[in-house]
């Protein structure tokens, strides 16, 4: 998922069990490079528009954490305002004219998985649940196991889907039969639906998530764009049709496959689960 180029940009790193060398003038610099990795992005940068840093690209730069980021991830107003995740982000991307809204929500997935392995280790130990016995037990999961999805033509045919020049996709719905065409979501969209749910809480009003973000994916009915009218549709769409468009729409979306190997130590259920990002993800000493 990751390959570390660092020695062909900074060189090849000291021997360190050499003894260090003296050094003779009092005051004298010392430099060091932050080490870096390039993320393999789980869209391949195919999704991205033209001009946009990422177009095309297939692999992203990031620095290896730091103690810096660590405090990052501790404070407590980005908690709150749910941005720290954004924030360790901007702060570890090398080309800072890459806006972290603009990420399509797979890519900043992997680059998360990265940063965790290069803060923390590659192995991810954390409590799991037995999907057979429900029973909780220690598990250790290889995060640089994890794989990235992505709609390449042979996916596509398989789910009867066709991706169109724009980038879009387009498929049928089983019941109403319509044609709808879904567009992959971004950050700002992602930054977007939770400031709406977030203002129908406050101002005490039904909150719908699920029409909301079908409402952000689905641009065309049938070859109408129209806003008003492919609200419309959304509004008196089958629940058989929104569940197939949320699962067709899953195995669209550029992004690593977070399933895992699992052994369960009490009843010996193997199975593949979900790697869980649970708090010890980015604090695994609490």
């Amino acid at each position: 998922m990751t390959h570390n180029r660092n020695e062909e940009r900074i060189g090849s790193m000291p021997d360190i069990s050499s003894p260090a060398p003296v050094v003779e003038q009092a005051g004298a610099s010392f430099d060091f490079s932050v080490p870096t990795e390039f993320v393999d992005l789980p869209s391949k940068g195919i999704f991205y528009p033209e001009g946009h840093p990422l177009h095309n690209k297939e692999s992203v730069e990031i620095r290896y954490m730091t103690a810096k980021d660590e405090d990052t991830l501790t404070n407590r107003s980005l908690i709150n305002k749910g941005i720290v995740l954004d924030r360790l982000i901007k702060n570890i991307l090398v080309n800072k004219a890459i806006n972290v809204n603009s990420l399509l929500l797979g890519d900043k997935n992997a680059i998360i998985v990265a940063a965790r392995s290069t803060g923390y280790g590659n192995i991810y130990d954390t409590q799991a649940t037995c999907p057979s016995c429900y029973e909780n037990s220690e598990q250790s999961f290889d995060l640089n196991s994890l794989k990235a999805q992505f709609p390449n033509k042979d996916r596509l045919e398989e789910l009867a889907v066709t991706k169109n020049d724009d980038d879009t996709f387009s498929f049928t719905l089983p019941k109403t039969k319509a044609v709808v065409k879904a567009r992959l979501l971004s950050g700002t969209d992602e930054k977007r639906l939770e400031q709406l749910q977030a203002n129908k809480k406050k101002n005490n009003l039904p909150e719908t998530p699920i029409v909301d973000q079908l409402r952000t994916c689905i641009s065309e009915v049938n070859g109408n764009s129209d806003t008003t009218n492919v609200n419309k549709f959304i509004d008196v769409m089958p629940l058989l049709d929104g569940r197939y468009f949320r699962r067709i729409y899953s195995k669209l979306i550029p992004n690593i496959d977070m399933k895992h190997d699992f052994q369960c130590p009490h009843c010996d259920h193997e199975a593949l689960v979900e790697v869980p990002l649970s708090a010890d993800f980015f604090w695994p000493d609490r």
